[in-house]
Parts: structure tokens; sequence; C-alpha cells
């Protein structure tokens, strides 16, 4: 019997009320449970320690995990709703292959059935194209074991050099940055440090709903004096409370970083003696901003110069400071050089490697920071290696046991995979936890290019939109079902402890990812028995690299409650064994560990300096222009995450925020004649998209927001524009030109709707 995918408004209809009731009388009924696992939350990268409460091989509920430092036992909605997933109709407990009889659904097949037909489809496209002709799509939700296994998998039990994963669209361009300025990728200090410092500035995060924890410390900051300055086209619920709004016109921040730090450099608001003794390249930064005047920056910005005036005032006068920004500043063709702006301000002032002093990106996903240091990335090795460096491709060898010349060179980013996928150039592709229909930009073009595809075989534990175009499904696990290690936003590698049994004939991913190994007839490297076993092969292969794990141990996090990298096991400059190193919370401090200076100074470069660069500003792709005058930017709610495949299931979440809207000015849409409630269309040169409008105080006259979490008609990834950061690769999510205007009535959906309910 063929199973249809059901479109996105029936699995909110038809699940999400009857998961609530199901809640409820579960609640009610005050079951105990058999135990409590200790264990973190399953979404975005502060990754909140919580409690899950289990009976009879499911996750019943939850309790406050108190005594986790991070979060100390605060969770948001999707934290505290987290839990109802793992039962859901929608579970995969099977195989499925696309339905001979009928394309548009699927009949269930048995996992060893679907291993071997997968392993032929690999061989017979490899036989005939080449080893490349296959891809490989990761995700930055998965454990760091996982991440890890996966490259090696690519490279070795398929041999191409095709792989990447969702990060891209994540944290790439502050990662490019980071490594450009500082040699490292990472966070410099524990959140812990916001508390006490003078000055924090937050740009292009939405902190309060999509990461909230993150809010309570900058609050705390501000309970003893703290000043907070937010920079966003939209007064969020953090800015409602800040000191200094700066409302940016979306895709001009390296110009506002850039105007801000020339007023520093006139009045002498900067540390001349740290920038003598521990940079390089200040000099040509301090050339290049002379252009930014202030009457120029506030033009291009479209923010008051009064206010660009206030933030140099504030930031180079502050004794102490931390500088935090996210996807709104780094989701853009420009996102690298608007991310080098900001780490020009912090190393002008000369405020790191300090208490109270600190410069971070917030991680959008639940690894998005250990996903991205151990080879998944199109161009990488583990512990944070090149994989087009020779010394470091022979060492990770000779962890591999494999000659260097068996590991393949590097790929392309993920959205460059899909136009070697429309150029035929890929033919069958391997995704996990990624749901690129929903998640990339310009996705008509994403859905052709799925459509082209030879072979494609999905491993996910719901089937996500994208794996509505699979020609095989195989279940994964849940985060609850299998252990491993994640790092969060701050550094801190944490355990992730398994609570249940995968269900049905689901697997651990790891597993998965052996046994195709195994059906292709490449074995070696892949017979690993739980994942502490690949976590002590990536401790090895981690060794000596930037991103060095060789001294965390399971032991070491559970005692610690989580160990900030770098830990080494060995002392990089007399090589005597360090069993009892903690980890390092703070980076650039003296003494700190670090491989590549060895002693010269605190930042990761021979020399130990931090490197100034300049941050040139680039106006967006596809802006605002006569035919499309308004700018559009998109981003998340506080009850969903990402592409949806998870909280679009969960009733609770749904009812909190059931569909996405068009967010607009007032002024703007009395201009256009609409009204709060009003089908609205929005068109850019992609296409155009039918919502209800949602009229605002807190949203630039210019601009409108469209958040992403959503499939279907109601994809806000229909609109942008596949643009990318010719560094890093991410795509410009944050600004397009579109149009708006009133509808004549509802769109077609709507009325399904209505029939459903």
């Amino acid at each position: 019997m063929a199973i249809i995918p059901v479109d996105d408004l029936a699995i909110t209809r038809r699940f999400g009320p009857h998961l609530s009731k199901n809640t409820a009388v579960r609640l009610s009924t005050s079951v105990s449970p058999e135990k409590l696992v200790k264990t973190h939350c399953c979404f975005c990268g502060q990754q909140c320690g919580i409690q899950l409460k289990v009976k009879d091989n499911e996750v019943i509920g939850f309790e406050p995990w108190e005594e986790f430092p991070f979060n100390r036992g605060m969770l948001c909605p999707k934290g505290v709703k987290r839990y109802l997933q793992g039962s859901h109709p929608d579970r995969l407990l099977t195989a499925f292959r696309r339905d001979a009889r009928d394309p548009s659904g699927f009949s269930p097949m048995g996992y060893d059935e679907a291993i071997a037909k997968v392993g032929a489809e690999i061989k017979r496209i490899q036989a005939a194209h080449g080893d490349d002709a296959i891809g490989v799509l990761g995700g930055a939700s998965l454990t760091t074991e996982k991440t890890y296994l996966l490259g090696k998998f690519a490279r070795l039990a398929l041999h191409t050099k095709y792989i990447d994963y969702n990060g891209r669209l994540c944290m790439v361009s502050a990662g490019a940055a980071n490594k450009k300025a500082f040699g490292i990728d990472r966070t410099t200090n524990p959140w812990a440090d916001m508390i006490g410092t003078e000055v924090i500035w937050v740009a292009g995060s939405n902190v309060a709903e999509c990461s909230p924890i993150t809010t309570n410390y900058i609050w705390q900051a501000r309970e003893l004096g703290c000043k907070v300055i937010v920079q966003d086209p939209r007064i969020t619920p953090i800015a409602r409370t800040c000191d200094l709004f700066l409302p940016i016109k979306p895709g001009r921040d390296a110009a506002l970083f850039a105007g801000v730090l020339q007023i520093m450099i006139e009045h002498d608001w900067i540390d001349r003696a740290f920038i003598e003794a521990h940079t390089v390249g200040f000099e040509q930064v301090a050339e290049h901003c002379k252009q930014w005047t202030l009457a120029k920056t506030a033009e291009v910005t479209g923010v008051p110069a009064r206010s660009i005036a206030k933030a140099a005032e504030l930031w180079g006068n502050a004794k102490s400071s931390f500088f935090l920004h996210a996807r709104g500043i780094e989701h853009h063709s420009n996102g690298v050089q608007n991310a080098l702006g900001t780490i020009n301000l912090v190393l002008a002032s000369g405020r790191i490697g300090k208490p109270t002093s600190g410069y971070g990106t917030i991680v959008g996903q639940a690894n998005g920071q250990g996903g991205r240091e151990h080879g998944q990335k199109c161009d990488q090795l583990p512990g944070w290696r090149d994989i087009s460096n020779p010394e470091h491709r022979k060492y990770v060898a000779s962890v591999w046991g494999v000659d260097e010349k068996e590991i393949p060179g590097p790929g392309v980013d993920a959205y460059e995979m899909f136009r070697k996928i429309d150029a035929g150039e890929i033919k069958g592709l391997i995704s996990i936890c990624f749901n690129p229909k929903i998640s990339l930009p310009d996705n008509a073009f994403i859905t052709r290019a799925l459509e082209k595809l030879e072979f494609y075989v999905a491993i996910d534990f719901f089937l996500n939109d994208t794996a509505r175009h699979a020609d095989v499904v195989l279940p994964g696990s849940l985060q609850e079902e299998d252990e491993g290690t994640v790092t969060q936003v701050e550094g801190r590698v944490i355990k992730i402890a398994k609570a249940v049994e995968c269900p049905g004939e689901a697997r651990p991913d790891w597993r998965i990812l052996q046994d195709l190994a195994q059906t292709v007839g490449r074995p070696k490297g892949f017979t690993f028995e739980s994942p502490r076993a690949i976590f002590e092969e990536l401790r090895l292969a981690s060794k000596g690299g930037v991103a060095d794990y060789s001294g965390i141990t399971y032991e070491k996090i559970e005692a610690q409650m989580g160990v900030f990298w770098p830990c080494p096991s060995h002392d990089p400059q007399t090589g005597a064994p360090t069993p009892e190193h903690p980890g390092t919370p703070r980076l650039f401090e003296a003494g700190s560990y670090n491989p590549i200076a060895k002693g010269a100074g605190p930042f990761y470069f021979p020399d130990g300096k931090a490197r100034f660069n300049v941050a040139d500003y680039r106006a967006p792709i596809d802006d605002a222009c006569d035919e499309f005058p308004l700018y559009l930017t998109t981003g998340r709610v506080v009850s969903q995450f990402l592409s949806g495949t998870q909280t679009r299931r969960i009733g609770p979440l749904v009812e909190q925020y059931p569909s996405p809207r068009i967010e607009l000015h007032p002024r703007l849409a009395e201009k256009l004649g609409i009204a709060d409630g009003d089908w609205t269309i929005c068109e850019t040169k992609r296409g155009a998209m039918t919502l209800e409008a949602m009229v605002v105080t807190t949203i630039r006259p210019d601009t409108v927001f469209v958040p992403y979490h959503w499939a279907g008609e109601k994809s806000a990834n229909r609109l942008t524009v596949a643009a990318q950061d010719p560094i890093s690769k991410i795509p410009q999510y944050k600004v397009c030109g579109c149009r708006v205007r009133k509808a004549d009535g509802p769109p077609a959906y709507a009325s399904v709707l209505e029939a459903q309910q």
C-alpha cells in the first residue's frame, strides 16, 4: 500500500491538535517516569541542559536541569515542547521506496533490502560516471561523531570530493572572518563573561526569539549597568529595552562598522598600545575608513547620524565590552566583510581575551560549532585542518590508515552541488538531516535539480520536504535515540545522552553510514561499535589541530558539565602529556593553549598577532530598485526552527505561530491600502507568495519581513536570491528587492485549510 506524502497543512492540522490533546491527557494523569536522563535540547546552538522523562521507551516529558551552567533550568518554548516529537505518527519506522505505481507516494521496504538497493545504485552510478558523480550533504544538527564519520565516509567509502553541509547556510561567513582575523573560529569567551561588562553590541541577531537564553545574559548585564546597542532593520524584542537602536537598511552593515571605526579613530577612542603590540594591518583599515564620513555612513545605512555617533562613543569609551552577531549580518553576499567589520571594532578597542570582554557569533543549529570542525565541510579535514594542506592530509591519512593520495581534494559548497546536479555532473545524492528544498534560496531551482538526479537517498527521522523527492528513504535517529557530543555556542563540548532506543527499523545514523560502507564494499575504517569509539578516533584525528579535542573524554565532559575546546592531550611546546587540561573557556589569554603561535602571542598565527582586514562595503546583489522598491528580509520566529521538519509537527508550537505572515510598517500598509490580516502578495524576480499581512510599527517602512520555516506555497525561499558571498559561499537570505500589493482574495491553499478545519 502506497503512503502518499501529505502536504504541510495536512501535517499541522491533522497531527498538531492531536498531539496537544494527548499531551494534556498524559500530564493530567501524572504518569511517573522510569528514569530521568540528563541531556540537551535538540534545537539551537545554545544546547540548553534538560532532563527527559522516560517510560516504556518513550519520552513523556521533561524536568529542568538546574545544575547545568549555561541555562540553569531555563528553556524556550521549543525546549519545553521538544519531547513531543518522539511519538509523532509521522516518525519513520521503516525504510521506504518511491512507489513505481504512484511516483508521488512511497511504499515500505525492509531495512536490509533498502541498504542493498542504495549500495547497488551507488556502485552503478560510480561505475558509469566516476566516483565524483555521487554527492553527500550533511547536517549541523548531527552529533560531532556523526559529522566526523560522514566526512570520512564520503572520502574513503565513496571516494567523492563532493561533500558539504547545511552549516553552509549558517556560520560560514563568521567562520571565514574569524579565520582571517584570529586564525581560529570560535566564540572567544563564555557567556558568563557578559555579566559585568559595560557595553554589549548585538548586530543582526533576534536573540529573544532565536536564542532566548542568551537574552537572559544580556538582561543580567543590563541590571548591573551595561549599555546595550542593537543593530537591526526590525525592533526585535531585545531592541525594545536597549539603550541605543540602530535601524539599519538590510545589507549595509560593513558601511556602518567602517563609519563607527572612523569616528573612534578621529576621537582617539582606540587602544593604540594593544594595536601596536598584538595586531597587524591597522594602517590599511584606518586609511579605508577615511572615506566613511558620518554623513556618508548615515546616507548609505539609513541610520541617523546622531545614533552612529552615539554608538561610536559608547563602544569607544567603554572599559569592557562584548560584541555579538548572527545571521542578520552574515546572510549576505558581503557576509564575510560584514563580520570582519565587527572584528575591526573589537580589535581597535583592545578588549578581547579578557574577563567581561569578548566577541562571539551566536550559533544557529544544534551543533553549528562542532559540525564545522571535523570534516563534513567541502574544504576541511578533522581538527579544523585544511584539505588542501599536504601536511594536514598526511596526518589525517595516518590516522585513517590510508595513503594520503586516497583522500580526495576539496569539493564545492552545498548550493554549487545543486548547480552540478543541474548540469548533470552529480548523478546521485545522499543527504542526512538536511532539507534543502526549504532551506536553500530560489527553491524552485532546487526542486528542479532534485528531479534530475538518477538516484537520491535521504536519511532522516521524518519524511522532510526534500525527502519526498527521494528514491529511497532510510529511517535515522532522533537526538535522544543515540549518544554523542555537540559543541554549543560558547565552544563548550557537551554530552548528548541516549534516552530511548530507536523505534521499529530505525537506526542510529552512524550505523546506517557503516552499513552503506559495507554494502559498497569499502568497510575499512567503518567498523565502530559505538559513538564513544568514533569519538576516540576523532580525538586522535584532531590532535595538534586548531580544533584540538584530543584531551577531551566523555568522562571529563560529564565531570565538568562540558569542556571548552581547544583541550590538548599534550603540551605543544614540550610534548608532555596534559591529562588534566581543563579546556579553554576564554581564548587569547596569556599562557593559553595555542599550537600555532607557540608562545609568540595569543592569536593563532605564527607571530601570535591578530589581523585587521579591510572590510569593503558592497551593495547587495538584487537590491531594491524601481521595479522592486522594497527590501525583503527573512528570519525566524520563536516557536519554529529552521525548515520546520520537527517544529511544524509539534502541536503547541504550531498553535503559537501556525502560518507565516508578511510583516510591514503602518506607513507602508496605508500607502498600499493593506490592513492587518489582509491577504497580501509579496513578489521578487523569482516568484510571488500570498500571505496574511501583519502590520507592525517595529520594522523599517521600506522593509518587509517573512519567516522561513514553512513549505510549499508558504516557503519564503521561493522569493530569495541565490547570490552568495565569494569567500564563504553563504547565500544572501537577508535582503533582496521586492514589491508588495493587496491580493484580490485568499490563495488556493487557504481553501484547503478551511476544508481541513
